[in-house]
């Protein structure tokens, strides 16, 4: 979705504006994960950014968007740009030093709460 959304409309509240922004992007993520994933794929990622106008935006992670769709109506922005693009995702192993964690070791006991229970000699 690459979109400039004005932020202000005359007859609406402002707030009220800012609130049908916001759904609207909601709505596409939404209607975007809810998509059948290829073969080989286990998750969509989105790549963002955002800004006043096309030429001024910036890369922002997702999480990130709404705040800062925010910040512009805070203040007083006329219109946002947002691009929100999907793209698939593949996880990746954990790294070997998560693995040789001492709890998951071979000669690492089973049952450690039981441990705990005993006294010390």
């Amino acid at each position: 979705m690459r979109k400039i959304f004005p932020l202000t409309q005359e007859g609406r509240h402002r707030d009220r504006v800012l609130e049908a922004v916001k759904h609207e992007i909601r709505k596409y993520l939404k209607r975007e994960r809810r998509r059948e994933l290829p073969e080989g794929v286990d998750f969509l990622d989105f790549d963002c950014r955002f800004g006043a106008t096309k030429e001024t935006a910036e890369v922002v992670h997702l999480s990130a968007l709404i705040g800062q769709l925010d910040a512009v109506a805070r203040e007083g922005g006329a219109q946002a740009y947002v691009e929100i693009l999907a793209k698939p995702g593949v996880r990746r192993p954990r790294a070997d030093a998560d693995r040789n964690h001492p709890a998951q070791s071979p000669d690492a006991p089973d049952d450690t709460a039981a441990d705990a229970e005993r006294p010390a000699a």
